[in-house]
């Protein structure tokens, strides 16, 4: 796993639930920024544009309120995942689909990607071999379902089937700063990084303390350890380079800092959150070689 140099001077803003803790030269230069984000954030009641659910001063501390537990059901499909994991009655004869870290007893396996309509399948690259489906329940909704495919011989198969959150207050296909919604739309997943060591991404990984975080979200949850793992969602930033980087090729009123990271129990900033144990599995299974890539939005918005 390639090795990152040490992180730019200038660490980013992500836009999640919280804005990271800089250490040394970088935490006064940060100072005054985070004492006008504190306070916003007791007004707004959490800031982070990939995951708080409120406006939290910074996002991660130390004791993060605890994600729901991994079989804990959070809607009816959680309590169905193996009996949705059926492989198509079309396939090729003796088709065996391989085994995937989905939370049930097998793998799903679709001739194309499915629930996405003629308009989203034409944005997902020809190039990618991986695919992450993160589907809002509406617009409106920061409740969301992540499942991941892989293209095989046989079809896409489905390697997961998790719960997550998006923002606060849905999605946008007009992504603004603090807009408090997640971008709708297909984004390449090319880095990763946390304030923890490596978990065994496939990844680039750039472990830092700058991924620490403190403060509360929306629902008044402590936002620590949100940033352990992190995987940069390539929205507004350049390619290749740590999460932590502050480049917004489309400019900073778009907005930047989108990623998935882990669940702090409230909705994000802007970001994807989930439960940490599914973070691990995330950086585990994305594989640069199959070019991942990430197609987000609410359900009615990916079925166009």
């Amino acid at each position: 796993m390639p090795v990152r140099p040490a992180h730019p001077p200038h660490p980013v803003r992500p836009e999640c639930p919280v804005r990271p803790v800089r250490s040394g030269r970088r935490a006064r230069r940060a100072a005054g920024l985070l004492a006008a984000a504190a306070l916003a954030a007791a007004a707004l009641c959490g800031m982070c544009g990939c995951g708080a659910a409120g406006r939290p001063a910074a996002s991660g501390g130390h004791q993060q309120a605890a994600p729901p537990a991994a079989g804990a059901a959070e809607d009816p499909a959680d309590r169905h995942l193996a009996a949705r994991a059926v492989a198509p009655a079309a396939g090729p004869p003796g088709l065996r689909a391989a085994p995937g870290p989905l939370e049930a007893g097998g793998a799903a396996v679709h001739r194309q990607l499915p629930g996405l309509g003629p308009r989203t399948l034409a944005e997902v690259p020809a190039s990618a071999r991986q695919v992450v489906v993160v589907k809002g329940r509406d617009v409106d909704s920061p409740r969301a379902r992540l499942v991941a495919y892989r293209l095989t011989g046989a079809g896409w198969v489905t390697d997961a089937d998790w719960r997550a959150r998006n923002a606060r207050d849905g999605w946008t296909q007009d992504h603004h700063d603090d807009d408090l919604r997640s971008p709708i739309g297909v984004y390449g997943l090319t880095d990763a990084g946390g304030r923890l060591p490596d978990p065994g991404s496939r990844l680039p990984y750039d472990e830092s303390p700058d991924f620490a975080t403190e403060g509360t979200g929306f629902e008044g949850e402590s936002l620590a350890h949100a940033f352990d793992y992190v995987v940069a969602i390539n929205y507004n930033r350049v390619a290749g380079v740590s999460p932590l980087d502050l480049g917004r090729p489309l400019g900073e009123g778009r907005g930047g800092g989108i990623w998935f990271h882990v669940d702090h129990g409230g909705p994000t900033h802007g970001c994807v959150a989930l439960p940490e144990d599914h973070m691990k599995q995330l950086l585990r299974l994305l594989d640069p070689t199959l070019h991942p890539v990430v197609v987000m939005g609410d359900a009615a918005s990916l079925t166009r």
